[in-house]
C-alpha cells in the first residue's frame, strides 16, 4: 500500500469517525462532546489499519474463518437449522436463521477464536421470542467447534446448544449434532 494511499485512508477514517462522533454527541446532552470527538476522530496509523483490515477472500488457499458462509446445522435429534453465517476479522460473528421466523428472533450473535491450525471456536448467544406475544422465552447459546476444509471452501465439525429460560437461571433443552457449510464469494 502506498504512502500516499495510507495517508488517504487514515485522514479519511478520521473525517468519517469524526463526524459520527459530532453527531452522537449533539444528540446526547450527558456526553462530553470534546471527548467523543477526540476518542473516534484522532487515531493512531495502528488503529486506523485494523478498521480498515481486509481478510483474503478472494484467495483459495485461504483457510480463514473470516467471511460469508451458508451453514446447515444437523442435530442427533429434534430440528436442525440452516442460514448465513458471517465470521468477521474482529472475533465477531452474525447468524441469520432459516428456521427460525423473524419474529422469533432469526438474527444473533457471537464471539469466536481461532483453536488450531484451521481450527475454530464460537460461543454465540441468542434470544427466543414467543411470535403471539413478543415476550421473551429462552435464552440460548450455542457453540461450535469447526475446522476449514484445505480449499478454504467449506468448514465442518459439532456444535451444541443450551436453552435456557429468559433468566437464563435454568437449562431447559440440549441438542448436539454436526455442523457443515459452505463460502459464499462475492462473484
Amino acid at each position: 500500500m502506498s504512502k500516499a494511499y495510507r495517508a488517504y485512508v487514515r485522514a479519511s477514517a478520521a473525517i468519517v469517525l469524526g463526524l459520527g462522533a459530532v453527531g452522537y454527541a449533539t444528540s446526547a446532552s450527558a456526553c462530553d462532546s470534546d471527548s467523543l470527538v477526540h476518542s473516534a476522530s484522532f487515531q493512531d496509523e495502528q488503529s486506523v489499519g485494523r478498521l480498515f483490515h481486509q481478510a483474503d477472500y478472494d484467495n483459495e488457499s485461504s483457510h480463514s474463518i473470516v467471511g460469508m458462509w451458508a451453514f446447515r446445522m444437523v442435530p442427533t435429534a429434534g430440528p436442525g437449522d440452516f442460514g448465513y453465517q458471517q465470521w468477521h476479522s474482529d472475533g465477531t460473528e452474525l447468524m441469520n436463521s432459516g428456521g427460525r421466523a423473524p419474529a422469533t428472533q432469526n438474527f444473533c450473535m457471537g464471539v469466536w477464536r481461532q483453536t488450531g491450525a484451521n481450527r475454530y471456536h464460537l460461543n454465540h448467544l441468542a434470544l427466543s421470542y414467543d411470535a403471539g406475544t413478543g415476550q421473551l422465552n429462552a435464552r440460548v447459546n450455542i457453540k461450535e467447534d469447526v475446522s476449514v476444509d484445505p480449499s478454504g471452501n467449506s468448514y465442518s465439525g459439532s456444535f451444541s446448544i443450551d436453552v435456557y429460560d429468559p433468566s437464563g437461571a435454568t437449562q431447559i433443552a440440549h441438542q448436539n449434532g454436526q455442523v457443515t457449510a459452505q463460502r459464499v464469494r462475492a462473484n
